[in-house]
């Protein structure tokens, strides 16, 4: 892509992670403060510098800042991967802004120019697949860390590029995981030393603050005063990418409700003659005098939520919005990425003694 000649072909998925709900312990893995921002592959050749995003759009002119600090901060055939987070705040009481990232990404060449100088943003980079001649995607983890650790020693110290901490000591990190939460980190990462570079695989662990999952919104209820958006509806993707409808989330305030209408109404699916289509959910016997019908959107936005479980292939309880989330693909919003308890024989809770 670009025209570049590295020893990996470009767009490469990054390597993913599937949650578990604790620190684990073992020799085999290294921990990483798990960074809470946009995933990106950078690639430079030279003068040229591509930022791939998780789903392989490039991100590069967003962030016109970022593309002039790696070119001063990194080699000139290098490829890394890592993550793009935007810091504010005074000296001494900085964290990590996610609406001020989101904000970054704008149609605007003019806004971006602005936002650049304004809010520039950083990248964290935490592993090495290419350098050089060499494709390292096939060493193991510890080779890969201990190479990118030689590389950033070599290059200036950068204010706008880093290199993420370990840690091998389990206790560590878990002080990390408590303590980092109030910078605006996500959690902690675990890798096992061994590993090689597995692109779109969930080979490495993370443990975040709160069991979250992303899922693309397909449609939405009116709410029942007849004003704005009373619910969003969700689906997530099974292995053969078909989506299966989850759950939703509501409460939202009677302004935002009116926001969301004017914010959705490009995504509503629309027939021949330019009427909004209708689609109607299943109903149960719980919900027989139910109104279950709803405006289909195009599956096109992708949301983060909380929620507490996910029995069968739909969300326990009530789901809260967090945000949204415009560095996603629809097609990322899989069940399997969805954290779920382990099977447990109900006859062993039911058992005496």
């Amino acid at each position: 892509m670009g025209g570049m000649s590295l020893p990996i072909t470009l767009p490469v998925q990054p390597m993913l992670a599937k949650a578990v709900t604790s620190v684990p312990e073992g020799d085999e893995f290294t921990y990483e403060p798990k960074w809470d921002g946009f995933r990106c592959i950078v690639a430079r050749d030279g003068d040229d510098v591509e930022l791939h995003s998780r789903g392989s759009k490039l991100l590069t002119r967003y962030f016109p800042e970022l593309v002039e600090a790696l070119k001063s901060a990194l080699p000139e055939r290098v490829v890394l991967d890592g993550e793009i987070v935007l810091r504010q705040g005074s000296p001494g009481h900085e964290r990590l802004s996610w609406d001020a990232l989101s904000a970054r990404i704008h149609p605007a060449a003019s806004r971006i120019e602005k936002l650049a100088a304004e809010t520039p943003a950083q990248f964290v980079a935490f592993d090495l697949l290419a350098e050089g001649d060499d494709d390292v995607m096939g060493e193991r983890f510890e080779k890969r860390r201990a190479r990118l650790e030689a590389l950033f020693a070599q290059w200036p110290t950068s204010d706008s590029v880093y290199l993420t901490r370990t840690t091998r000591d389990a206790d560590e990190a878990r002080r990390w995981f408590e303590a980092f939460e109030g910078a605006g980190l996500d959690g902690v990462v675990a890798k096992r030393r061994s590993d090689v570079y597995e692109p779109g695989k969930r080979t490495m662990l993370k443990i975040k603050h709160k069991r979250t999952a992303e899922a693309v919104v397909v449609g939405y209820r009116v709410h029942k005063s007849g004003d704005g958006v009373g619910s969003l509806l969700l689906a997530l993707a099974d292995a053969d990418g078909e989506l299966h409808n989850v759950g939703g989330i509501s409460a939202f305030t009677a302004a935002r409700r009116r926001e969301l209408v004017d914010e959705l109404a490009p995504l509503v699916v629309r027939d021949a003659d330019g009427n909004a289509a209708h689609g109607e959910t299943d109903r149960s016997r719980f919900s027989s005098s139910k109104d279950v019908s709803f405006v289909p959107l195009r599956p096109e936005r992708v949301v983060e939520v909380a929620f507490d479980q996910l029995e069968g292939n739909r969300f326990r309880h009530a789901v809260t919005f967090l945000r949204w989330r415009p560095d996603r693909e629809p097609t990322s919003c899989t069940l399997e990425q969805v954290e779920r308890a382990p099977d447990y024989d109900l006859g062993e809770v039911l058992r005496r003694g």
